[in-house]
């Protein structure tokens, strides 16, 4: 299917969407419910720009049409050099507008100045893992802090030589779910462990789940789905970092997710954190639904938030630093691990535009 013709098919879809929820927020149920109401307000406030886009292509479409029908036809040299411009101000305002339009239909970039949770968990490899999961963490919060973006430690279970088992932090900042959303999967290292004495090459990884924050709109988690445990918080090796019951662990019975916290030492504020993660976790688990579905029919690489996929390799013998999905790779390692992610964020953002209309 050709651009125009898919672009054509989106503009009807797009306006009978529009028309839908227009009828829906008239509806007297609907504004009674004020969940629902909100929900389809943000739907309609975000498909507006889509929309004008949409028909702003059509009408840009229309006036080439007729140039082109114009110049088609015999007439004196000014008119057609008059003609010859406008054409090709429309040619270029369209390729625009299809960039746009492109981008827009990427449902990912309505998210892109969403608030995010980061979950990076040690995963085989033992100490090794561990300390490789500290690394992203640094990694993460180093690009961030250079960017200008808030971070906020939410939970962490270090392990004993300065890694982390897990470690859950969120990242407020604009553009920061841009850069980071398609961060989510198995990221490997392959380097000579510090506790290797014989200097063999080791191979350890370390999954990263990339959570969109939620409105309360957003997820609604009712009193009695939820069960609370609290008490005292405690350091590596067990031992006791705080002397009452402020550490909270928090279980939503229907789904059986389980959230702790205990960084803080007000039992309030880790009780606040738990539940901000625990939406985030219930949002993630509605996406996979749809992306689950939506994977038996085609393949979605990019952004999928596959856990189990390997999606990126460290190798520092080699410098390398290579991306799987897109077949990326860069020799800069020690910039990446500092931080410097721009490279690799700007290649899968053109990787995944280039695919939004294939």
């Amino acid at each position: 299917m050709s651009t125009p013709d898919k672009l054509a098919k989106a503009f009807d879809k797009t306006t009978e969407r529009y028309r839908e929820i227009e009828r829906l927020l008239a509806d007297p149920q609907i504004i009674a419910d004020q969940g629902q109401y909100q929900k389809l307000a943000k739907e309609y406030a975000d498909t507006t720009p889509l929309l004008n886009a949409l028909t702003e292509y059509r009408k840009c479409g229309l006036q080439i049409e007729e140039l082109n029908k114009l110049l088609s036809e015999k007439h004196d040299a000014d008119l057609e050099s008059l003609a010859s411009a406008e054409l090709a101000e429309l040619m270029h305002h369209e390729k625009i507008l299809i960039q746009k339009i492109t981008e827009l239909l990427n449902p990912s970039s309505q998210d892109d100045d969403r608030n995010l949770i980061i979950e990076i968990r040690a995963g085989t490899g033992g100490e090794e893992a561990s300390l490789f999961a500290g690394d992203l963490y640094r990694m993460y919060t180093k690009y961030a802090e250079a960017k200008g973006w808030k971070v906020e430690l939410m939970s962490a279970g270090p392990s004993g030589k300065g890694g982390f088992k897990e470690v859950i932090f969120s990242v407020n900042g604009k553009k920061a779910a841009r850069s980071l959303r398609w961060e989510s999967g198995a990221h490997r290292v392959q380097r000579v462990p510090e506790t290797e004495a014989s200097g063999r090459i080791h191979t350890s990884a370390a999954t990263v789940a990339i959570l969109y924050e939620p409105q309360e709109v957003d997820i609604q988690i009712e009193p009695k789905d939820l069960k609370v445990d609290v008490f005292r918080s405690s350091g590596p090796g067990g031992q006791s970092v705080n002397t009452t019951d402020s550490a909270v662990r928090m279980t939503h019975l229907p789904t059986g997710m389980v959230v702790t916290c205990q960084d803080e030492r007000s039992q309030l504020k880790n009780r606040i954190k738990a539940l901000r993660v625990l939406r985030a976790r219930l949002l993630d688990k509605m996406q996979q639904e749809v992306i689950d579905k939506a994977s038996k029919d085609r393949k979605m690489k990019i952004g999928s938030g596959d856990r189990s996929e390997k999606i990126r390799t460290y190798n520092f013998p080699d410098r390398r630093v290579t991306d799987h999905r897109i077949g990326f790779t860069t020799y800069q390692l020690s910039k990446v691990m500092d931080g410097e992610l721009d490279e690799l964020v700007e290649a899968l953002h053109k990787a995944e535009t280039e695919g939004v209309l294939a």
